[in-house]
């Protein structure tokens, strides 16, 4: 268990490690961000340079405030996976957003002690936000200030506004069938946000994510102590 102390040290790096990674994707937000397709089994896979930039710059604050700890990210694997600390990144979430422009798109860090999400991020530079989430609570650090984040609670699933990245591409066939289900008794349902979704589901404004399950460590892990921290609960399909 993580004392207040050194939870308190470690979100303070986290802004750190989002103004850094900052510094290397906005320049290249809506400007020439060097995209090449990695392909795969599920077609075009983009990446750009503010992908393996950012992450790029990730590691090297971390290699140097904490050497000791370990490393799992989307660009370039893992470094010591096994340790007691273990950061997972995905530098830009949302690359199809943010070759389209749009302003969606997010950096995730989060960090496991033993095995375990305690602490995630999930920022939005060009908007000015970051979102904080641990066991003592989550918060949305903006250009106006900070503010606590709260899960809304008490809301019928007919009044519910749910959101889900992309069904028709990522989901199995039985996962499609019960998205539209949910879609039928749900007073909203919205597309394409990513993580960022996760985000408003711990500022209260959105009720329910629904993802799939390919989605990577480096996707989901970060969703668990911003959430949490805000109230919600994080599950599995079962």
């Amino acid at each position: 268990m993580l004392d207040a102390r050194r939870l308190a040290d470690l979100d303070s790096f986290v802004l750190d490690l989002n103004r850094a990674s900052a510094e290397v994707i906005l320049p290249l937000f809506r400007a020439d961000h060097g995209l090449e397709d990695k392909g795969g089994a599920r077609g075009f896979d983009p990446v750009t340079a503010a992908d393996r930039g950012a992450e790029a710059a990730i590691r090297k604050l971390i290699a140097e405030r904490f050497p000791d700890h370990g490393v799992v990210g989307e660009e370039y694997g893992r470094d010591r996976d096994d340790a007691e600390f273990v950061w997972v990144l995905d530098p830009v979430d949302g690359t199809r957003a943010f070759i389209a422009g749009l302003p969606v798109w997010t950096t995730l860090i989060s960090l496991r002690h033993e095995g375990r999400p305690v602490l995630g991020s999930i920022g939005q530079p060009y908007i000015g936000e970051v979102f904080i989430g641990h066991a003592g609570g989550s918060r949305l650090v903006s250009r106006a200030g900070e503010r606590a984040l709260k899960t809304r609670t008490g809301t019928p699933l007919s009044q519910a506004i749910i959101h889900s990245t992309d069904p028709s591409s990522y989901f199995e066939p039985a996962e499609r069938a019960a998205w539209r289900e949910l879609v039928q008794r749900t007073r909203l349902a919205r597309l394409g946000c990513d993580a960022y979704a996760y985000a408003m589901v711990a500022a209260g404004t959105m009720d329910l994510v629904a993802e799939s399950r390919v989605c990577k460590c480096w996707d989901i892990e970060v969703a668990v102590p911003l959430i949490t921290g805000a109230g919600g609960a994080v599950s599995d399909w079962e």
